[in-house]
């Protein structure tokens, strides 16, 4: 009888070891860290069952400031499932403004009261703190290249908006945006850390700085 046998142990053979050494290690990288590097952009890995593509820094960088001239100082912005851009407004956090992040995944629940469940599927479920027309400002992101999925995102949109709207998706997509949300397609391009099959665009119903260059 083995020593390890002796006194109760179970010795995993090295195979298994490093199989579980793995396993903790992906289990770190879904984890957010703490501190200012959770509001990095990327600070959480893409759940691609959720069709999360993060935005590349530069375009998320961007998306911020237009949200931030937007909203001025003491605004509110609403991100609809576009935590990169809630992460680099936090990251600018010298910033005056109100931010809200609403998300399906509650991996980003780390962000505490910021933090609002959102279910495109129920577009007006959200929690009774969240008033009709409070937002200077909503950048949203649809999750998937459906109408159906604009449709329903459109309804959340409508009730945050008090009428400025900076909408990321596909140019697939532009049509039902422009008969939605009244929205119209920028010049500028946003662009993701992966390059991804489908063209991208972004839309606004105001004028603004987005369509003024590349």
């Amino acid at each position: 009888m083995s020593d390890s046998e002796d006194d109760g142990t179970t010795q995993l053979s090295p195979h298994t070891l490093a199989a579980l050494q793995e396993f903790y290690a992906e289990q770190e990288r879904h984890t957010a860290p703490g501190g200012a590097a959770m509001y990095t952009v990327g600070a959480l890995d893409e759940d691609w069952q959720l069709s999360q593509f993060w935005y590349s820094p530069d375009t998320a960088q961007r998306l911020a400031e237009e949200a931030m001239a937007v909203a001025g100082e003491g605004g509110r912005i609403a991100c609809v499932s576009a935590p990169t851009v809630y992460q680099k407004l936090r990251e600018r956090r010298g910033q005056a403004v109100s931010v809200y992040i609403f998300e399906y995944d509650r991996r980003f629940a780390v962000y505490g009261e910021e933090f609002i469940f959102y279910d495109y599927n129920r577009p007006l479920e959200l929690p009774a703190r969240i008033a009709a027309h409070s937002f200077d400002i909503v950048v949203a992101d649809p999750p998937y290249l459906s109408e159906e999925c604009l449709r329903k995102t459109s309804e959340t949109i409508q009730y945050l908006a008090q009428g400025k709207i900076l909408l990321c998706t596909g140019a697939v997509m532009e049509e039902a945006a422009a008969t939605l949300l009244g929205v119209k397609r920028c010049k500028f391009i946003p662009q993701h850390t992966r390059n991804l099959a489908n063209e991208f665009c972004c839309y606004v119903n105001y004028d603004s700085g987005l369509d003024k260059g590349l």
